[in-house]
């Protein structure tokens, strides 16, 4: 299946796993719409996006907020007629050890992770549903599998998140698709904590590596469906 003339949507776009994403999908010829809360920051990649031939707006959005996320399918569809794929990636991560007992953190998370993620089944999936056909694209962690401390709350997210995709594909197949993306550790300002980001600087990929198996499998055939997908620097145990 051709990425080109497609329409996508994708979450957390303004850096990172999103903003690679948004690029690389645009300029397979992909009409993208972007989203994420730093609106001066989408507009600068719409802009370049645009510049370089391709089609691209963008909406800031909250996803903690559903009705932010309704309004990014309503633009969709607005302006191109229909959506083809929404890519949920935004996300948000704290490395701290459970002792520590952030409930701002550990809340902000799940707000973020999880629910954010339903947020978008909840706004795409009734267009998807009426148009016969829709693909979710939503990006996970290794960390939905792989346990460590120091990250038990942002790990516990993820993982609900890949028991919620199993289930959508079972419940929305054949007609709509849903892959979950895993990335391992990936070189973005995603990871904030210092020491952490000390510790994976030599076995980090980047940003660009997820959004070529974003792209994969979007560009796999209808009758497809390719459930997972995980990515790892080659260097990274």
């Amino acid at each position: 299946m051709k990425i080109e003339d497609q329409v996508i949507a994708i979450t957390g776009a303004s850096a990172g796993i999103g903003a690679a994403t948004a690029r690389l999908l645009a300029a397979k010829g992909a009409r993208v719409v972007l989203a994420a809360r730093r609106q001066d920051t989408l507009t600068r990649i719409v802009t370049e996006i645009q510049a370089g031939g391709g089609y691209a707006v963008s909406l800031a959005v909250d996803v903690t907020r559903p009705e932010d996320l309704c309004r990014l399918v309503a633009l969709a569809v607005d302006q191109f007629g229909r959506l083809d794929a929404l890519v949920s990636n935004a996300g948000v991560a704290t490395v701290a050890p459970l002792a520590d007992g952030n409930l701002a953190d550990w809340d902000r998370m799940i707000d973020v992770n999880l629910r954010g993620v339903l947020h978008g089944i909840a706004a795409a999936l009734p267009v998807f549903t009426e148009q016969g056909s829709g693909h979710f694209v939503t990006v996970t962690s290794t960390s939905a599998a792989k346990w460590v401390p120091r990250q038990g709350v942002y790990a516990a997210s993820k993982a609900g998140v890949r028991a919620l995709c199993e289930v959508l594909r079972q419940e929305t197949g054949p007609e709509i698709r849903a892959t979950m993306v895993c990335p391992g550790a990936t070189a973005t300002e995603f990871v904030t904590d210092p020491q952490l980001r000390e510790q994976i600087a030599s076995i980090a990929m980047a940003p660009d590596a997820v959004a070529e198996a974003i792209a994969y499998a979007l560009e796999q055939p209808k009758s497809f469906n390719v459930g997972e997908i995980v990515v790892r620097s080659a260097a990274q145990p």
